[in-house]
């Protein structure tokens, strides 16, 4: 679980920061001048749990890119105890999605917030422990949940699924 954690957390990192912030964060140097400009400026919260102006590099577009955070989900998981007998555990996921403002299907996603939260929670639900474990797990998780997003959108809005927190309890 742990090492899950690890790599949610550099994932995190790396798709917050990019490549080059990161070796300028480790080394102490400055950021790059294109990246320094967008950390000065804080994005314009519209009381949804949305941020308008999140410059993210995810896609390669340079498009300007929102965030949209979902409430946390708490979902029973099935697991296999040492003795093979199956029981459930606790699931708790927070997730943002990453969405390109511009892109059809954008004025959808506020609007939809609980179909979302509805088609997110019923893929939860069948999933088993062993299918969470480690980084394969969390990208499959990731994968799913933005193929689910874009199905309810109806659009390619979503950009990426973020996982702030996964544990199982």
């Amino acid at each position: 679980m742990a090492a899950l954690c690890c790599a949610a957390l550099a994932g995190g990192l790396v798709a917050g920061a990019g490549l080059d912030g990161l070796r300028a964060l480790a080394s102490g140097d400055a950021p790059p001048a294109d990246e320094a400009a967008d950390h000065g400026a804080e994005p314009a919260d519209d009381g949804h749990g949305t941020q308008d102006g999140y410059g993210g590099t995810g896609t390669g577009t340079g498009a300007e890119q929102a965030l949209h955070h979902l409430d946390e989900m708490i979902v029973n998981v099935t697991s296999a105890s040492a003795s093979g007998r199956l029981t459930t555990r606790f699931l708790k996921v927070n997730v943002a999605i990453v969405y390109d403002p511009a892109a059809p299907g954008a004025d959808e996603l506020e609007a939809r917030t609980l179909f979302l939260r509805d088609t997110f929670q019923d893929y939860l639900r069948q999933l088993s422990e062993t299918e969470l474990e480690g980084s394969l797990g969390l990208h499959r998780l990731k994968a799913e949940l933005l193929r689910r997003a874009r199905a309810v959108v109806g659009g390619d809005a979503p950009q990426e699924i973020l996982v702030s927190d996964l544990i199982i309890q």
